[in-house]
């Protein structure tokens, strides 16, 4: 797995720079989230299994956690939603929690990597 997280819009009426755009803004938003026992932020910790764009605009967000009973389960959530909300120009949005795939540190990006040297 890569961290370079799929967004995704199937036949998009927006229009290809205005989604490339708004995607570079989700990802400034979720690379201000970290973990708090690891000193990285849950986009290069590989986190972000997938992100869905709609043509409105509506954010749904696929990702996980480095462990099932991590201590910040039931709000990690909520800080990524938040993040997000702070996005121009985003419209609704909604994180769903997944452990299938589980994590592991392959998902994790080289930055991430070198940050924790992991090498």
């Amino acid at each position: 797995m890569n961290v370079q997280t799929p967004v995704t819009q199937a036949q998009s009426a927006l229009p290809p720079e205005e989604l490339a755009a708004f995607t570079e803004k989700l990802v400034t938003a979720l690379k201000t989230v970290y973990d708090p026992e690891i000193p990285v932020d849950i986009y290069e910790l590989g986190l972000i299994y997938k992100v869905d764009v709609a043509d409105n605009k509506d954010v749904v967000v696929d990702m996980t956690l480095t462990a099932p009973n991590c201590p910040v389960a039931g709000e990690m959530p909520g800080m990524v939603e938040n993040a997000l909300k702070t996005v121009e120009g985003i419209g609704a949005v909604k994180v769903n929690l997944t452990f299938d795939p589980p994590w592991t540190p392959e998902c994790m990006s080289e930055e991430a990597k070198l940050e924790l040297n992991m090498f």
